[in-house]
């Protein structure tokens, strides 16, 4: 699946928004936006590792009660499952009525096609702080030193303090960042609502489910 961005993605002085480009591990390339929100929206789908992240995918022309307009959704992503999302992505606060139109209209499209839809209009405490933490260790790690078999090990039997957990490596400098590497990866779980520190309970992936 591929498309061509229906505007670009440049920077100049005096711009009212932030645009760029982010390298998402789960393509291997990087993506556009036009926000700093919309760039968070880009590390959240990379967290969970999307197939394909199509930014501005088409523009959608519509007519309503007080006439036509036009819009652009931000973002379609293919999930890993196959799944596609719809997305736009606007601060609640700045949230319009006609905003609120044009999203009912990306919504309809997105049911026409048997899309999933939504409207990020931001995120809970920490969630961001914590995924650009571990976004530092998202990239592939040679584990010359046997770290993440250690780390999967001591995490094996339930729930362990993060700090502790590191400490079951032969070197814990090195073992905090492996311990990061599986948190993105999610072969390791923690609460993403509380701050990470070495006091936070980490477990392995699927142990509540497993008991």
């Amino acid at each position: 699946m591929s498309s061509q961005p229906v505007r670009g993605f440049t920077w100049r002085t005096q711009l009212k928004h932030r645009p760029g480009l982010e390298f998402l591990v789960s393509t291997g390339r990087k993506h556009g936006f036009e926000s700093l929100e919309e760039r968070a929206a880009l590390l959240v789908l990379d967290f969970m590792t999307v197939i394909e992240v199509l930014p501005q995918p088409f523009a959608l022309s519509f007519e309503h009660v007080d006439g036509h307009a036009g819009h652009t959704p931000d973002f379609l992503a293919v999930m890993g499952d196959g799944a596609h999302w719809l997305l736009d992505i606007r601060p609640a606060g700045l949230i319009g009525e006609m905003d609120a139109v044009k999203f009912a209209a990306s919504r309809e499209v997105a049911a026409a096609c048997g899309w999933r839809y939504s409207v990020i209009t931001g995120w809970r405490p920490h969630v961001l702080s914590g995924l650009d933490a571990l976004s530092a260790q998202r990239r592939p790690l040679t584990d010359q030193l046997g770290c993440q078999p250690a780390l999967l090990a001591a995490a094996a039997d339930g729930p362990v303090a993060f700090g502790e957990l590191v400490h079951a490596t032969r070197l814990p400098a090195v073992g905090r960042a492996h311990a990061i590497h599986l948190l993105w990866h999610r072969r390791l779980g923690f609460d993403l609502s509380h701050p990470l520190g070495d006091s936070s309970l980490v477990w392995l992936a699927g142990w509540t489910e497993l008991r």
